[in-house]
């Protein structure tokens, strides 16, 4: 059965047939295969980096190999797809971890094909994917085609190493018995190796190896993504383009003078008038703003697409229009921010209300380089720099260690202004917040440590390689002041109910 023809819109960015892999570039897949089954089979830390920086060498070689040049933005989107995969090793918040991981395949992928145009960096993202089988059969194909001439050379290699290997088990098994400090220095180093686990260390083998050589195939044959025909958009007229976009700059203006004027009479004066808090008169715009940035975007894109642009006054038009609503917007999001920031104070931080206001800064961050480049400049970078915001913004989150930021905010504003502590939500934040939760009165911190430290119990401590600092850090506090175990009386006494306050 023959395959199916590949679409016509597709064709143009159809990827050249790859040259041959060089042994260098074998070589690094298969160290990247070797680390992937010595360190990944006891949890993933600081060794997702190392097996990351193994298949980065792989790639980076076979893309030199043909000629590629390396250019700023490549560098910028391999350097935040290393510090995505480092996340693991600093935060123990499984949900920071695991869209760290997801980032960075997206912006490795982006960096090994590149693109400057939409469809490009949006296909480029995610098309590593397409190069692993292919990747796995240029490989073998390379292996089956080379000649080793250096066989000889390539036997006293082995012998060598495998002399070191036995001299190494033999004198450092005997360095151990002789004393109990070296004994753990070499047990902390050294990957512990289960005959057992056998069948797993071949899995994360070939997984390895199969990525390694993916990404290498992906630098050395890349699709071009940024050739894919797309439609161009049909041209409006000025009243039917202008109209609509007219009547919501109107609207955003509105909105901004009554938001000015509540800045000029403070919020004392809407809260005579309607009754409200602070907080809840935060609480009940907040998720309209954000809605209505994120739809603005939407409405940007498709005026971008429809906008007339026969001649240099029309071109005008879509500037002052397209600028103006872009500048009400930001105006737009900086009140949803003062808004969530009001409420925060009020009601302290959980990981929904920290996620909300992140990607509010992100949204605003999006519209100024919308305002000054899809509007104003029309350059390239835009969709780049828009990829790579994001990237980096997941990169912090993971590194800032959230879960560890509301727990200390929290802990802060019980202790200076007696502000009521849910100790229920604490109790389901994650290692990150272990220190924080340390300073709390002693039946407080029991009660919101327990989960934690029955976690950790549950399961030994992973090697230093496979273990976030968060973890290591919550294992060295609990040790020294370890939770007692007292059948829910302290979450009792401080009057634990099952009710939690609302996490908007």
């Amino acid at each position: 059965m023959e395959p199916l023809p590949e679409p016509e819109w597709l064709r143009p960015s159809k990827a050249r047939v790859a040259a041959p892999a060089s042994l260098r570039v074998l070589v690094a897949a298969g160290v990247s295969g070797l680390v992937s089954a010595v360190v990944l089979g006891d949890g993933i830390g600081a060794n997702l980096l190392f097996c990351a920086v193994a298949g980065a060498v792989g790639a980076g070689m076979a893309a030199l190999g043909t000629g590629r040049k390396v250019k700023p933005w490549h560098v910028a989107f391999a350097v935040t797809a290393l510090l995505l995969c480092l996340v693991p090793a600093v935060s123990g918040a499984g949900g920071a971890v695991a869209l760290a991981l997801i980032a960075a395949i997206c912006v490795g992928s982006l960096t090994l094909h590149g693109g400057a145009r939409w469809v490009g960096v949006a296909m480029g993202s995610i098309g590593l994917w397409t190069h692993f089988l292919p990747g796995v059969a240029w490989g073998i194909r390379a292996l089956r085609e080379r000649r080793f001439p250096a066989k000889a050379r390539a036997g006293q290699v082995l012998k060598a190493v495998g002399v070191s290997l036995v001299l190494l088990l033999v004198f450092g098994s005997l360095f151990a018995g002789a004393d109990s400090t070296v004994a753990d220095l070499l047990e902390g180093l050294v990957p512990s190796m289960d005959v057992g686990d056998a069948p797993l260390r071949v899995v994360f083998f070939g997984a390895g190896v199969s990525l390694a050589l993916g990404a290498a195939h992906a630098a050395a044959a890349p699709r071009r993504w940024d050739r894919t025909r797309t439609p161009v958009g049909k041209e409006r007229g000025r009243l039917e383009w202008a109209m609509p976009l007219v009547v919501m700059n109107l609207l955003f203006g509105t909105f901004v003078v009554v938001q000015l004027v509540v800045l000029i009479g403070g919020y004392g004066s809407i809260m005579r008038r309607t009754g409200m808090t602070p907080a809840e008169y935060a609480r009940q715009g907040f998720w309209q703003l954000l809605w209505i940035a994120v739809l603005t975007l939407v409405v940007v894109a498709l005026a971008k697409y429809w906008a007339p642009r026969s001649n240099a006054g029309d071109r005008r038009l879509v500037k002052v229009l397209l600028g103006l609503l872009c500048t009400l917007t930001l105006v737009v999001v900086g009140t949803a921010l003062v808004r969530m920031s009001l409420y925060m104070d009020a009601f302290g931080l959980t990981r929904l209300r920290v996620n909300v206001a992140a990607m509010e800064i992100w949204l605003g961050l999006v519209f100024l380089m919308v305002l000054f480049g899809a509007v104003l400049s029309s350059r390239r970078w835009l969709p780049r720099a828009v990829v790579l915001s994001a990237a980096v913004a997941v990169a912090l989150f993971g590194l800032l260690r959230t879960d560890g930021l509301i727990a200390e905010q929290n802990v802060d504003r019980n202790r200076s202004a007696g502000a009521h502590l849910d100790v229920a939500y604490l109790r389901s934040l994650s290692v990150d917040a272990v220190p924080a939760l340390d300073q709390l009165p002693e039946d407080l911190r029991t009660c919101a440590l327990q989960p934690i430290a029955a976690e950790l119990a549950d399961r030994p401590a992973p090697p230093w390689y496979a273990m976030s600092r968060a973890e290591a850090r919550a294992r060295e506090i609990l040790a020294a002041r370890p939770v007692t175990w007292d059948r829910g009386v302290a979450c009792q006494r401080v009057g634990l109910s099952e009710k939690r306050s609302e996490d908007y």
